[in-house]
């Protein structure tokens, strides 16, 4: 059996934490994004440092580091990051902004499931949103390519009623404060 492993922590902090223009481009990459926290952004910006080095490291072998860095390259195209045609080098330029792409959170946006990001969130993290009928409900989860047009709305009959009914009393033109605005009936 054994004691269990210490877990290790999926971010690491900036070497310079005060430096204004790293805090505002970071808090701009929050805003856009629709991240709950700056914690969010640095794993996404250690998965990214983890595949940049790990393509230095196969760069730095040679010929045999490209034979070694196909399944790299594999699983960055796998998950949409890159480009099928992308090699070893392409891999060093990446930004942050095409891992953030890939989040659930911002693939049900650009899908039009929900109208912005915190709706999006929202709707994720109380499982309305699914994957092939499997319901997801992490924000942060990266959606692989071949899944992405399956992102669609959990098949819940009560999420759709009750969107049903919204879209139902909005086209039928009534007013929000009630009957009229003097309250009497004509």
């Amino acid at each position: 059996m054994g004691d269990p492993k210490k877990l290790k922590r999926k971010y690491e902090s900036p070497r310079k934490i005060w430096s204004s223009a790293r805090i505002e481009e970071e808090q701009k990459l929050v805003k856009e994004f629709g991240l709950k926290s700056m914690r969010e952004l640095r794993v996404m910006q250690m998965e990214l440092k983890m595949i940049r080095r790990e393509a230095r490291r196969l760069l730095s072998l040679g010929e045999r580091g490209k034979e070694l860095g196909k399944p790299l390259l594999a699983k960055v195209v796998r998950l949409g990051i890159a480009k099928p045609d992308t090699s070893l080098e392409d891999l060093l330029s990446l930004t942050i902004n095409d891992v953030l792409e890939r989040r659930l959170e911002t693939r049900v946006v650009k899908k039009g499931l929900a109208k912005s990001m915190k709706q999006s969130r929202q709707l994720i993290a109380h499982g309305y949103i699914a994957i092939d009928g499997r319901r997801v409900s992490s924000p942060s989860y990266l959606v692989p390519v071949d899944e992405e047009d399956k992102v669609s709305y959990y098949k819940s009959t009560e999420f759709i009623m009750i969107a049903s009914s919204r879209t139902k009393e909005s086209t039928e033109g009534e007013k929000v404060g009630g009957e009229g605005a003097s309250g009497k009936e004509e």
